[in-house]
């Protein structure tokens, strides 16, 4: 019972973000040109508001998943964030990156960051896989969400300070 439990509140999660899934695409008209860290392991779904009155979830969350053939590890990667506004830079302080734990995702694997609450309201999540320690508090309405292959802070925010070009990643790089 507690694996249907679990899965129904998965379910829960994704078919709340429809509505975040719109947000983001509107969002995205205003975004600069995006370059995947990985070919694989993406952000599949974002939350914010956790907790907020009316909230349907008690926290804030990330979920990445792994679209690839093959595992791919996290270790030494960070999620960071920034408002949508540009202002502020992505990662500028603790509660604005979570750094991912040293863990390897299966090919078709979700990993669900728990990030910050305002108060107990709402549904509380599936156990997550990683609990920030500082937890990023995203906005309600919107927000920047990156998944990075280091720790280090981009110190960016694709708005008042622009964003340097991205680099290709390894496993995407050609070779003459």
């Amino acid at each position: 019972m507690a694996a249907v439990s679990a899965v129904s509140a998965r379910h829960r999660i994704r078919v709340a973000l429809v509505v975040g899934a719109v947000l983001a695409a509107s969002l995205a008209a205003f975004a600069g040109p995006a370059q995947a860290v990985s070919p694989n392991v993406v952000i599949s779904q974002v939350y914010g508001g956790g907790g907020n009155s009316g909230a349907p979830f008690t926290h804030d969350y990330i979920e990445l998943f792994n679209r690839g053939t093959a595992a791919a590890s996290v270790s030494g990667w960070s999620l960071q964030y920034a408002s949508a506004t540009g202002t502020g830079n992505l990662g500028a302080n603790t509660g604005q990156l979570t750094e991912l734990p040293s863990v390897s995702l299966a090919p078709g694997q979700y990993l669900l960051v728990e990030e910050a609450s305002t108060a107990a309201v709402g549904s509380p999540l599936p156990a997550p896989d990683v609990v920030d320690p500082s937890p990023i508090s995203m906005s309600a309405t919107g927000g920047k969400v990156a998944l990075v292959s280091s720790v280090t802070p981009l110190g960016c925010n694709g708005g008042s300070t622009p964003c340097p070009p991205p680099r290709p990643h390894p496993a995407t790089a050609r070779r003459r």
